[in-house]
């Protein structure tokens, strides 16, 4: 009995040991690192930049009357196409209280005078049958009596000018009547009839009364980084990416770069304005926000890899391609044009080539 207890504890302590031998042996041995690999593909490369900015018409005008009062009746509304000459709204003028009563007074002095010239010219003409005044003195009268015809007729023009901005003597419109300057689409009426309106003249800009635009011909507008402009240079091709468009990217040709910078959140901006291909299909509105990216560059069909998977020995540039699963071997490289994200690899590689991914695949789970 105590012989077979003797067995059964060497036997144990023999398991221990030899179970702690392969447990110290197991956390010995490194586990293998396994990298992952890609392969070089062709592709299309772009260099950009970018700049932010709207889509705006490129003739807008602002329609202002030339005469101040009240909005009697608007014509048009937003969204509406109108040609040039086409008539906008109508104004009722509220006369100046000052140049209504001076204007009053010229009338009624103007028709005393030509009662006046009319008693003359009766008199003169009677005596002249009589041959006591001479046929020049009398022209003198009838003259005078003209004179005072069209003084009287001036006077009522001038006076109704100032009611109603309309000629009574010829009967025509004057400045009441607003009309579109240019032929386009109505894109903001920002007043109501009844709303008073101030002229257009040398010392103000007066009201606007809508704003129309040719939305047949839009451009982009915006800016760019002091640091990206010097690359920049009319014809060069835009990308707009235009936010309420998803999905869709519009062409465009840059054809304006500001020669003088503005000052922007402490950095320099200098301003751009691209002419938009105008799509067929889709509804451009006024004043989108657009991002424009601008290339500066571009490799068509080029064989590139991830530049991640560049590495460097001082200046050459160099890869590890797979010879054996999992086992690489140097090659240096001459690169290209890079976007960032793919770079043109011009010498070194070909597309059967499986390049090292220079960071190593993370560990298996543990079971």
């Amino acid at each position: 009995m105590k012989k077979a207890l003797t067995v059964l504890l060497g036997l144990f302590l023999l398991s221990i040991f030899a179970g702690t031998v392969y447990y110290l042996y197991s956390k010995s041995e490194e586990t293998p690192t396994l990298y992952k690999t890609q392969k070089a593909e062709r592709t299309t490369i772009l260099s950009k930049t970018v700049a932010t900015g709207s889509v705006i018409p490129r003739k807008e005008v602002e329609i202002k009357p030339q005469v101040s009062g009240v909005v009697d009746e608007l014509f048009v509304e937003p969204g509406q196409v109108v040609r040039s000459g086409d008539l906008i709204a109508r104004i009722r003028i509220i006369p100046n209280m000052v140049e209504l009563s001076g204007a009053e007074t010229r009338v009624n002095r103007a028709q005393i005078e030509l009662e006046n010239a009319n008693l003359d010219l009766e008199r003169n003409q009677k005596l002249a049958e009589e041959g006591i005044v001479a046929r020049a003195e009398l022209q003198q009268f009838e003259l005078a009596h003209n004179s005072a015809k069209e003084e009287v007729a001036a006077a009522i023009d001038n006076l109704e000018l100032i009611r109603k901005g309309t000629r009574a003597k010829a009967g025509e419109t004057t400045n009441t009547l607003v009309a579109a300057t240019i032929g386009g689409m109505v894109l903001e009426v920002p007043l109501e009839e009844g709303d008073f309106v101030i002229e257009s003249n040398t010392f103000n800009n007066g009201t606007t009364i809508a704003t129309i635009a040719d939305m047949d011909e839009l451009i982009f507008e915006g800016k760019v980084d002091e640091s990206e402009v010097g690359k920049l240079k009319p014809g060069m091709n835009l990308l707009l990416t235009i936010g309420a468009i998803e999905g869709r990217q519009f062409e465009a040709k840059l054809e304006h770069i500001a020669p003088k910078g503005v000052e922007e959140n402490g950095a320099i901006q200098f301003e751009i304005r691209a002419a938009l291909e105008q799509p067929e299909d889709a509804l451009v509105r006024a004043n989108y926000s657009a991002n424009a990216d601008i290339v500066l560059d571009r490799r068509d069909d080029v064989l590139a890899i991830n530049e991640g998977l560049l590495q460097f020995e001082g200046e050459q540039p160099f890869v590890e391609v797979e010879v054996a699963p999992q086992r690489f071997e140097k090659r240096n490289v001459e690169t290209g044009l890079s976007d960032g994200i793919h770079i043109e690899v011009t010498n070194g590689l070909t597309e059967q080539d499986t390049i090292k991914d220079p960071n190593p695949a993370p560990p298996p789970p543990a079971a």
